[in-house]
């Protein structure tokens, strides 16, 4: 315990120094809390051994999981099922284009190096979904959140993660069959309709239960009440997703489109403060404890292999490319060089399809192996850093 809490210190200072450097770089506080990871994971370069067993330690990693899951409970709960079927035609358009073309691309451009269907599969699905945290920052940088391609930007991403994750599903059933020696059409179906019952049963029993039940948890004159029970349903929901075989993230984002609404009543009513505001504090402690041990988990000689930057700049090129034909279903006069760019950025979706794919294993091989580690987190970084500027641009009317 001594010593999880000593290294515990240690990461969520350099997390939070990593993510002011960042800020103050006009980039998002994510970029510099993956990097504050690749730091401190590959100190051994410099000839600095006391960190090598941080990288791993059990307790770190418990955290860091936990941090995920509750990081897709606040990316839930910035949602609204009213705001998903109210997008827009556009919207749902962008979404769904960006994802397929994302994929279908990405597909491409791993199998040209890899050779495998499996794993390009893989880092196909990985580098479709957009992160609505870092367009939605932008946006609110520039003022321009309520603008009509601020509109189409934010309705777009919030139904970007919902076929994010299942893709996610599609993916993790393609691998968990050929780790068995086994690629099953039916078994690859049925992961992804399980998916999609659970979340659409999830959504509909929420939508029914969750305010009562949390009425009656208002009742009760203990302090923190409404916010353990909002937690505790989230945590139920990620376990039944896990049990089902699905990813835990699933259940816990689900989680949060369910309490969205209701909460904000009930809460209101109650007369504390927004479940999002309670949660705050807990996701600025762990959400980077997650993106910290994601970086420290990068090998540092990874991003000087022929082989890693050459998949990082497929798949960049993929993912770019991929959004772009967004701008087919964007009328002009909403912007369609602006919608594109705000469909640019990758984070949170791939970084988890980044830890997950180095877990499982395919023909005794990790499914994500150094390079490809390395590759994606790339891929982070160059989506991520090419938005604000060219974001910047498509809002002054200027054309690269």
């Amino acid at each position: 315990m001594a010593q999880l809490l000593l290294w515990l210190a240690l990461v969520v200072a350099a997390a939070k120094a990593g993510g002011e450097l960042a800020v103050r770089a006009r980039q998002p506080a994510v970029l510099g809390e993956l990097l504050a990871g690749v730091l401190l994971g590959n100190l051994h370069l410099a000839g600095v051994h006391a960190l090598d067993r941080l990288p791993r330690d059990p307790g770190l990693d418990l955290l860091a999981q936990l941090g995920l899951v509750v990081l897709m409970f606040q990316v839930g709960l910035a949602s609204t099922i009213r705001e998903m079927l109210r997008v827009g035609v556009t919207s749902l358009a962008v979404a769904v284009i960006g994802v397929t073309a994302s994929t279908a691309l990405g597909f491409g451009a791993a199998w040209l190096l890899l050779r495998d269907p499996t794993r390009a599969l893989f880092f196909g699905a990985a580098v479709a979904a957009t992160s609505i945290g870092i367009s939605a920052r932008v946006l609110a940088d520039l003022e321009r959140t309520d603008s009509a391609a601020g509109r189409t930007i934010l309705g777009a991403a919030v139904i970007d993660d919902v076929l994010g994750l299942v893709v996610l599903a599609l993916a993790q059933a393609t691998v968990s069959g050929a780790a068995a020696g086994r690629t099953s059409g039916l078994a690859i179906g049925f992961t992804v309709a399980t998916s999609t019952l659970f979340l659409g049963a999830a959504l509909a029993i929420g939508a029914l239960l969750a305010r009562p039940m949390l009425s009656a948890v208002a009742r009760l004159r203990g302090p923190g009440a409404l916010f353990a029970a909002s937690l505790a349903f989230a945590f139920v929901l990620a376990w039944a997703a896990e049990h089902l075989g699905l990813s835990a993230i699933i259940g816990a984002f689900g989680a949060g489109l369910i309490l969205s609404e209701p909460a904000h009543h009930v809460f209101r009513a109650a007369g504390v403060r927004s479940l999002s505001e309670m949660i705050a504090p807990l996701a600025e402690f762990l959400v980077p404890v997650f993106f910290v041990v994601i970086g420290m988990r990068t090998e540092l000689g990874a991003f000087a292999s022929p082989r890693a930057l050459a998949l990082a700049a497929l798949l960049t090129v993929a993912a770019l490319a991929g959004k772009a034909a967004c701008g087919l279903v964007v009328r002009k006069s909403v912007g369609r060089f602006a919608v594109v760019a705000g469909m640019w950025p990758r984070g949170e979706v791939l970084l988890v399809f980044a830890a997950l794919g180095s877990t499982l294993v395919v023909g005794g091989a990790p499914l994500v192996d150094r390079d490809g580690y390395a590759a994606l987190l790339l891929v982070v970084l160059a989506t991520t850093v090419v938005t604000p500027p060219a974001l910047r641009a498509a809002f002054r009317g200027v054309t690269p």
